[in-house]
């Protein structure tokens, strides 16, 4: 397997889109930032892939206007997927890895606001009994939570613990839509959203985007002192059905299983509700001592089909940094942490490990 890291990221996370901006208008300072972490130019980029939805653009074929941002004569080696960064940045990788290219630029943006999120998400169900139905994420995510309660899992306290700790972290994110931790007494005293679910225990609706630039063996370590490595990549999903336990994620155990994350000492984990880090934690078995979503996490902003690249990004960025040595990343998309990904970065490089199902 030929080594790959995670040499540039760039992000863009705002409450709303200020005067409706294009897709190409938001990407093309995020593309200027990431040529400038590395000191290039569109011509050293191998391969460009976007991760986006053109159920919540509202209009098909969204992500070939944002080509426009890359810029296309002479054309350019470009893909797309219908997921989140995390994802496209997968296939980047695996792009990396058949020889034909040396790097890469990963790219996703959304628009969360442009209507009611938590409904355009119910399209994500089974379409047969499910989605006709109409069940919003907060409500099925809701069930989830009373699942775990009633199953003596965790309870109120500890899901405002993981929303104080995590709001405290974003004062240090400046891209932070939502940061200022109070305290978990102040946190339970305020009213229900959906039961048992308060509204600081669900992800703020974000709009945004982000970037990030991958590059193979020599190409990484020309463009920055302290690559992260990606050392491990792993994919999994459960069932459409909402009959599957959730009190756990087996998609995320499974990620979690074909990782070594022996040594992990830092973990961003998207979990756009406060129960699901619970689950997340549980699920990978993480210790105690490892610091979870030091950027505040999904609690803080969760730019759609952006937030789970996000988390990679910043994983990497305490690599460079040398706040980690070695970190995980996991991306979610789905209802219930239905489809989970899970990286492993670290400061040297390695056998890489994953599985992909």
């Amino acid at each position: 397997m030929r080594d790959v890291a995670v040499v540039g990221f760039a992000q863009r996370q705002m409450r709303d889109f200020d005067g409706s901006p294009t897709c190409v208008e938001l990407l093309v300072p995020l593309f200027k930032e990431c040529y400038e972490q590395t000191g290039w130019t569109r011509k050293d980029v191998g391969f460009w892939c976007s991760g986006s939805s053109d159920y919540l653009a509202g209009r098909s074929f969204s992500f070939v206007q944002a080509v426009d941002a890359i810029g296309v004569i002479p054309p350019v080696n470009e893909s797309h997927v219908e997921m989140d960064l995390a994802w496209a940045m997968y296939e980047a990788w695996i792009k990396i890895q058949t020889g034909e290219v040396d790097t890469a630029l990963v790219y996703a943006f959304g628009k969360s606001s442009a209507g009611v999120l938590r409904r355009t998400l119910s399209l994500q169900l089974e379409p047969y009994t499910m989605t006709p139905l109409w069940p919003d994420t907060v409500s099925l995510a809701g069930l989830q939570a009373r699942a775990g309660m009633d199953a003596g899992l965790w309870d109120e306290r500890a899901m405002a613990e993981v929303v104080n700790r995590s709001l405290t972290d974003a004062e240090k994110n400046d891209w932070a839509v939502r940061k200022g931790g109070s305290s978990v007494e102040e946190l339970l005293a305020r009213p229900m959203y959906a039961d048992p679910l308060r509204k600081h225990d669900c992800a703020p609706v974000t709009d945004g985007a982000a970037a990030i630039v991958l590059a193979a063996g020599d190409r990484a370590r020309e463009v920055c002192d302290r690559p992260a490595w990606l050392t491990g990549l792993s994919t999994y999903v459960d069932e459409m059905t909402m009959s599957r336990d959730l009190t756990g994620s087996a998609s995320a155990r499974r990620c979690a299983e074909a990782l070594d994350l022996g040594g992990v000492d830092t973990a961003e984990l998207h979990a756009p509700f406060s129960h699901q880090e619970l689950v997340l934690c549980r699920e990978a078995g993480l210790a105690d001592d490892v610091t979870i979503n030091p950027s505040g996490g999904a609690l803080a902003s969760n730019p759609m089909f952006s937030a789970g690249g996000i988390r990679v990004g910043e994983a990497a960025r305490r690599i460079w940094a040398g706040e980690s040595d070695k970190a995980l990343a996991h991306a979610t998309s789905g209802p219930a942490l239905q489809q989970n990904f899970m990286c492993t970065l670290e400061v040297s490089t390695g056998s890489t490990t994953g599985g992909n199902r």
